[in-house]
């Protein structure tokens, strides 16, 4: 079977959880960046990356590579391309973005307009016609220069994996789904473990979380662009993907996730985004603030995105705030505790310095993942069986 060269960014700083996710799909990574996991697989991979990474942006099909400096360099170097090997005669296709870093070529829109000439023209070559309608399967092609080299792909996804499709409506500032789900892959969380985020907003870390422990592949139900690209996949291979998630989640299990927040209408907000998840018989949202933190259980964990004065708070609120957070986590038992926030003053406030800081970038905003570590729990003693 025809393998091919994938490329699945992600959010900077989380390169290494992605990491692991496409390795446990079993796939060869070749190269780690800044950014982006390559790995190789067939038109299986295609699928079933799509429908099972949770902390991937999307999936991308590397076309080829090359050099260019000039716009003659970048059109024959896209013309020489195999690109007969991925577009039918009736393609629609066209270059849905181009990026260009410490490059000599830098206009997006030159760059798109020289890369959809010089395919047209590959295109003119192999079928012998002039002319093309376009009306068949799309084919979003992306085009991204670094230092002078040109990575040429096309993009399988569509739109984003992070639009997993139950958040339909969002409170303030929210935190994206495959950020949410990567962050809670940096923590030792799991199924049999509380979970608790008092700044739920409309839901996205317990929904991430209740995903996880029911294993319901996040791309399930939804669509993906290669879903139409039957010279490439055959519907037999998305459909046995498809099945693969549905044979392996276990959404009949007992957890205790929960999601508070001070504000009613996102709590009715997080509730029915929960529901299209398919995980809202997992998750107890409630209106509570952060003062009314507590759980009489130990070893739970705190996950959450707070305030940080990013179009939502005024900055002078904030040290107030996080002294309350402090305050209810000092007041659980042996809890652990996971904010990602930009306030640079989150230490000072909460009353104690993080164990671990990592950088993360939320879009464009950067941020810090501080994890405030409490106590493992004691190992389970294993039952001794006579016979």
């Amino acid at each position: 079977m025809q393998t091919f060269e994938l490329t699945a960014p992600c959010h900077f700083g989380l390169e290494a959880v992605l990491k692991k996710e496409v390795y446990d799909l079993g796939y060869e990574i070749t190269k780690v960046e800044d950014g982006k996991v390559t790995f190789i697989g067939d038109a299986q991979a295609i699928c079933r990356a799509n429908i099972f990474l949770r902390t991937a942006e999307r999936v991308l099909l590397k076309v080829g590579s090359f050099h260019a400096v000039t716009y003659d360099e970048l059109f024959e170097g896209i013309r020489a391309l195999p690109w007969e090997i991925y577009l039918p005669k009736d393609a629609k296709f066209w270059v849905t973005k181009a990026s260009s870093i410490r490059s000599k070529l830098f206009s997006p829109s030159d760059i798109q307009r020289i890369v959809k000439k010089a395919v047209v023209e590959k295109m003119k070559e192999y079928y012998d016609q002039e002319w093309f309608a376009e009306t068949g399967a799309q084919y979003p092609i992306r085009i991204f220069l670094l230092k002078d080299e040109v990575t040429v792909t096309i993009d399988t996804t569509g739109e984003s994996l992070h639009k997993r499709g139950y958040r339909t409506m969002s409170g303030l500032a929210p935190i994206s789904e495959t950020l949410a789900a990567a962050l809670i892959k940096l923590t030792p969380w799991h199924a049999d473990r509380i979970l608790v985020d008092p700044f739920c907003g409309s839901g996205t870390f317990p929904i991430e979380a209740a995903l996880m422990a029911a294993n319901i592949a996040p791309g399930m139900n939804r669509d993906f662009t290669a879903q139409e690209w039957e010279n490439m996949i055959l519907k037999k291979i998305w459909y046995e993907a498809s099945e693969e998630a549905r044979d392996l989640a276990k959404p009949d299990l007992a957890v205790d996730i929960q999601g508070y927040d001070i504000d009613g209408d996102v709590i009715r907000i997080a509730r029915e985004n929960a529901k299209r998840a398919g995980v809202d018989h997992l998750i107890h949202f409630q209106k509570r603030s952060i003062q009314q933190l507590r759980h009489p259980k130990k070893y739970g964990f705190v996950i959450t995105n707070p305030p940080y004065g990013e179009r939502m708070e005024d900055k002078r609120d904030l040290p107030k705030l996080y002294e309350q957070i402090g305050e209810a986590y000092r007041n659980l038992d042996a809890w652990s505790l996971y904010i990602i926030t930009g306030y640079e003053d989150t230490e000072r406030f909460i009353g104690r310095n993080a164990d671990k800081k990592r950088k993360i970038y939320n879009g464009m905003l950067k941020t810090n993942f501080y994890q405030f570590m409490g106590p493992k729990p004691p190992k389970r003693k294993k039952e001794v069986c006579m016979n």
